[in-house]
């Protein structure tokens, strides 16, 4: 079985009138290679006529993003020809690579008409050779997300990234990062084996589990030790879970806000190369 490391609370850190948390970096831990960044916006309720989401035209470089849509949704745009609405249920996949500039805010139906919000995106590194690789987008609504069923109903496990057993998801990562996210009705159980070179990535998004052997409430960011490869995950209440594994790179990692290089040469470049208008031009 795997060994805990350290539970980790996901720090209150909201931006403007969105309810976020911050699971990754916090003052405990900076990241688990290669997961480096997971903010979890909402659960809230919008009103009629709302601002929507805040993320509008931004730059990004070097690593690849993971975004579910639990409540509401989101209206994705990118100067490379991404343009998408993803509802509750479906994800949204961005390799940002060499760089482009995107914007993630509410639709107009949704600004118009309000309703219940929760947001998670996930960052990952990618290693030095594919950080300039060609920018990529990848939006899935829920029903091309396939479900794998455990438990007799009660876990179901929906596979977005890589593999869950012989279930191939629909988005196959340049570094082999599976993703899964979990829906457990109280009582449920699965059992899952990794390797123990691979790092684990396991946050509890709603209710409260019993992850070997350890309970583990909403908001709370396990960390493994490399040891061990059986997950036990018990659901003490109604719970979801983001759940995934990957092999750590072992490279420097040198962030500055919306890029993610291997230098601090590389971070000049990417603002300098942005400034030169060669992460594209954003257009309306």
């Amino acid at each position: 079985m795997r060994k805990i490391k350290k539970k980790h609370k996901a720090m209150y850190a909201p931006m403007d009138d969105l309810v976020t948390y911050r699971a990754l970096p916090t003052r405990e831990v900076e990241y688990i290679d290669p997961f480096l960044f997971l903010n979890h916006h909402g659960p809230q309720v919008y009103k009629p006529g709302n601002r929507g989401l805040p993320f509008g035209p931004h730059p990004h470089r070097g690593f690849e993003t993971l975004t579910f849509i639990l409540d509401g949704d989101i209206m994705h745009q990118d100067t490379g020809g991404g343009k998408d609405v993803i509802e509750a249920g479906g994800v949204q996949w961005m390799t940002a690579g060499s760089g482009l500039i995107h914007a993630e805010i509410s639709s107009d139906k949704f600004k118009k008409e309000g309703g219940p919000l929760e947001i998670l995106q996930l960052w990952f590194n990618l290693p030095a050779k594919y950080k300039m690789t060609a920018p990529k987008y990848i939006g899935l609504q829920k029903d091309k997300i396939p479900v794998v069923t455990l438990d007799n109903g009660k876990v179901n496990v929906n596979v977005v990234s890589g593999s869950w057993g012989e279930v191939q998801a629909p988005i196959q990562s340049l570094s082999d990062i599976n993703m899964v996210s979990i829906e457990m009705k109280a009582g449920g159980t699965f059992v899952y084996n990794i390797p123990s070179e691979r790092n684990i990535f396991f946050y509890v998004v709603r209710g409260s589990v019993k992850v070997n052997g350890e309970t583990a409430d909403k908001l709370t960011l396990v960390e493994f030790e490399n040891q061990g490869k059986e997950v036990k995950v018990e659901a003490l209440e109604d719970a979801y879970i983001l759940f995934g594994h990957a092999l750590p790179y072992n490279e420097p990692v040198v962030s500055h806000g919306p890029f993610v290089m291997n230098t601090e040469q590389e971070i000049r470049e990417a603002f300098q190369d942005y400034q030169l208008g060669k992460m594209g031009q954003w257009v309306e």
